[in-house]
């Protein structure tokens, strides 16, 4: 949740939370002095709570999220997200992520994975993964645009992962998941801007490299920063040294950020995120 900052609001949720029979589980708080604004997120168990699951929601709107002007998401551990992943011909995002979920290091459901090359499929059958192409033209974008959303909500694809799928997507797709697509990009933009941003790199001579995930919105990069590292690089480095430690970045970055997501621990306030602990 967050609203306006003011004195006792952690006092009046918890008091809520416990008047009701709830034990918490996880509480953290951030305060933005200058933009006098509150924001927490509190974990709660449902065993002994004497409020439904289906009546919460009605019950902190008019007790708590009124009274203080907050907007705020309620969501059940129990139910898995479903996350759609789209890509193209790489596969290092792809593999880290199929990865860590046969692994069940994350509690989702990956129903579909969707591209517009066939390059990959073969990842998709190693993990029993259904894969769709959709071959994208300049001719036919928006056709196959509306194809991949019917695709989504067919199969009640609750967010998106872009893992290094090379097409934009519209703004009218992205006002269907707002807040829910991810996607990963190399750091140098837009100082590195283009196909090769690695051997422009190279050619400049950076001393590091690194990779941003982010929420994609109408502007092009440019929408709410979940995660990021770098790595140091060198002289003695080539640029396929450059590819490789950018890859390995990449993966690395993209799959924190999608487990912060998974978690609910990313709240989006304007076009910066509140990441918490």
């Amino acid at each position: 949740m967050h609203c306006p900052d003011k004195q006792g609001i952690v006092t009046t949720v918890t008091k809520f939370l416990a008047e009701n029979n709830g034990n918490v589980l996880y509480i953290d708080q951030h305060v933005d002095s200058d933009g006098h604004q509150f924001f927490m997120r509190v974990e709660w168990d449902l065993e002994k709570f004497s409020i439904p699951q289906e009546k919460i929601s009605d019950y902190f709107d008019t007790l708590i999220a009124k009274k203080y002007g907050a907007k705020f998401n309620i969501y059940f551990t129990e139910k898995r997200p479903r996350m759609a992943i789209f890509v193209s011909k790489m596969s290092h995002c792809l593999y880290d992520m199929l990865a860590r979920y046969s692994a069940g290091e994350w509690n989702v459901e990956i129903p579909l994975i969707i591209s517009n090359h066939a390059d990959l499929e073969h990842v998709a059958k190693q993990f029993d993964i259904p894969y769709h192409v959709l071959p994208v033209t300049a001719a036919n974008k928006a056709e196959q645009e509306a194809k991949a959303q019917q695709l989504l909500k067919e199969n009640s694809v609750d967010f998106v992962v872009l893992a290094r799928y090379m097409q934009v997507l519209s703004e009218d797709f992205i006002k269907q998941y707002p807040n829910k697509v991810i996607n990963i990009h190399h750091s140098f933009l837009p100082a590195f801007a283009g196909a090769k941003p690695y051997h422009a790199s190279f050619e400049r001579g950076v001393k590091i490299i690194g990779a941003t995930s982010h929420y994609v919105t109408a502007d092009l990069d440019a929408g709410p920063i979940i995660e990021q590292d770098v790595v140091r690089v060198t002289h003695k480095d080539t640029i396929k040294d450059l590819v490789q430690k950018g890859r390995d970045l990449e993966k690395i970055v993209l799959s924190r950020a999608v487990y912060a997501h998974l978690q609910r621990k990313v709240l989006v306030y304007q076009n910066k995120t509140i990441i918490f602990s």
